[in-house]
This record gives C-alpha cells, sequence and structure tokens, in this order.
C-alpha cells in the first residue's frame, strides 16, 4: 500500500487537506470519503487498510474547518462548502485514477454532503455508501430552539451552540477514549451558521430523494444515538435506483466502521461493491 496527502486549493483561497491511499496494482475502484462532522480522513485509516487489500484505491478529505484543512472549526458560511471540496477531491481522483470507477462514500454528516452532491453529480460515479448519515436528527431540537438557531445565524453566525456526545461513537471504549485525545478532532460546540445549514439541507433533502438513481448502500446502528435511523430507511424507501440495498445493524452506535463488528461491516461494503462494480 501507498500512502500520500496533499493539498487542494478552494476557489476562495482555502487549502483542503486529502489523502490517499494505493494498492500497488492497478485499482478496480476508487473510493472517495466524506468524513462525519468534528472528525478527520486520518480517522479512516484502518478502513482505507481494509479495502487496499482487497484491490481498492481509498480517497478521503479533511471538511473545510476539519482536521488538518483550513477554515474555523466547525463552522462554514454555506454547505456547498462541502460540496465544493468533495468536487476538488474527485477531479483529483480523475487525474490520478483516470478511468477508474469511482464509489461515494459518506459517514454521518459526510453522508448528508454525498446525498447532497448526488442530486446534481451521481452519473460520475458508480455507486454510493452511506453509513450512519445525517439525513435525520437522533432527536429534533423543539421549533423554538431552531428559530434560535436561525436568528444568531444571521446575526452572531460562530456564536457556539450545539456539543457533540462522544460517548454515542462506538461502543468500544478505546474508540471513545481515542476519539476524544485525538488532537484533529474538534470537541468544542458546532456554530449557529453549520446548524442552521445542516437542518436547511435536511429539510431541503426530504423532497428531493426520488431524485437518486445510482446504486446505492445505506447502513445504520439501530442504536445510533447521533444520526436516526429513520432518515435511512426513508432515503432507502424513496429513492429511485434499481440497486439499493438498507442493512441496520442491531445493537450498533454511530460509528459503524468503529464497532466491534467493523469487520463484519466492511465485509458487507466489498460484497456489494462486487455486486455493483
Amino acid at each position: 500500500m501507498t500512502r500520500a496527502d496533499g493539498t487542494l486549493r478552494t476557489l476562495a483561497g482555502a487549502s483542503l487537506y486529502y489523502q490517499s491511499w494505493l494498492p500497488v496494482d492497478t485499482p478496480t475502484g476508487v473510493l472517495l470519503v466524506a468524513h462525519g462532522l468534528a472528525e478527520h480522513s486520518g480517522r479512516y485509516e484502518h478502513f482505507a487498510s481494509f479495502f487496499v487489500a482487497r484491490g481498492y484505491a481509498v480517497f478521503a478529505i479533511d471538511h473545510l474547518g476539519h482536521g488538518k484543512s483550513d477554515g474555523d472549526r466547525c463552522h462554514i458560511r454555506q454547505f456547498s462548502d462541502y460540496t465544493d471540496g468533495i468536487s476538488l477531491l474527485l477531479d483529483q481522483v480523475r487525474e490520478e485514477c483516470p478511468a477508474t470507477p469511482v464509489f461515494l462514500i459518506g459517514h454521518s454528516m459526510g453522508g448528508l454532503i454525498a446525498t447532497r452532491f448526488l442530486i446534481d453529480r451521481q452519473a460520475e460515479f458508480a455507486g454510493c455508501v452511506l453509513s450512519g448519515p445525517l439525513l435525520e436528527a437522533a432527536a429534533n431540537p423543539p421549533a423554538f430552539q431552531l428559530l434560535l438557531v436561525r436568528f444568531f445565524s444571521r446575526v452572531l453566525p460562530k456564536l457556539r451552540v450545539m456539543p457533540l456526545d462522544a460517548s454515542q461513537v462506538s461502543r468500544d471504549p478505546a474508540v471513545v477514549e481515542k476519539y476524544r485525545n485525538d488532537p484533529l478532532v474538534f470537541t468544542g460546540k458546532v456554530t449557529a451558521r453549520l446548524v442552521e445549514q445542516l437542518f436547511s439541507e435536511m429539510a431541503w433533502l426530504r423532497d428531493q430523494l426520488e431524485r437518486i438513481r445510482l446504486p446505492i448502500l445505506i447502513l445504520h446502528g439501530s442504536e445510533d444515538g447521533l444520526t436516526s435511523p429513520e432518515g435511512s430507511k426513508t432515503l432507502h424507501e424513496k429513492a429511485a435506483s434499481d440497486s439499493k440495498k438498507l442493512i441496520i445493524y442491531e445493537g450498533l452506535y454511530h460509528e459503524v466502521y468503529n464497532e466491534p463488528e467493523q469487520e463484519e461491516v466492511m465485509n458487507d461494503v466489498v460484497n456489494w461493491l462486487v455486486t455493483v462494480r
């Protein structure tokens, strides 16, 4: 396996960090990874090792305001700041692995980013795998709180309003401890603008899911305390894909690739990729 990293430059001049993991031989496919809120691409190294050993190349970006990329931590001006980063990484993939099938991989907020990206760009992918996608929050805040967030998003967009509960990441205490001690994981509160943008995108996408037609695999832990499995069920029901599959893992938490059953989960992904490659 060959690992490399680099930076991509946005139109606004921000530097976005990305990593790639490549097999020795020509890859049979490329997995383009969009990570979740507050984390970074480096948390997918074990994921990359698993799939590189099976002939796939893996590319992953640190979203704006995450990991080693520029930007205020967990803050954006608009949601397209994230999808623009995916577009830049896709260009890089096409340059390094031309004519190789590309699969979009999205976890949590990265699942929301990936789903939004598919609405306009799905023809450029051979398929998509979402894990714990943020299509519906595990607990929706009361209406008055959302109104306050929208207000602050306009007048104090960088106000820190929402923490994340690290204990909900995995049932494995070692994973939770590593997450909490990772200097590239942001453990503070998310800004009002980002929260407002996330809920706006989720609301907009509810009426757009029928536009998704490419092969799609959706994975969710039944005990996910950060994103609701109901959002995954709705996507599976509404997507117009001829090939679509939903797996709800009984008892698993949010990060299904970091649960004790992670090898089973990743084998499910490998087996699905073979059917649509």
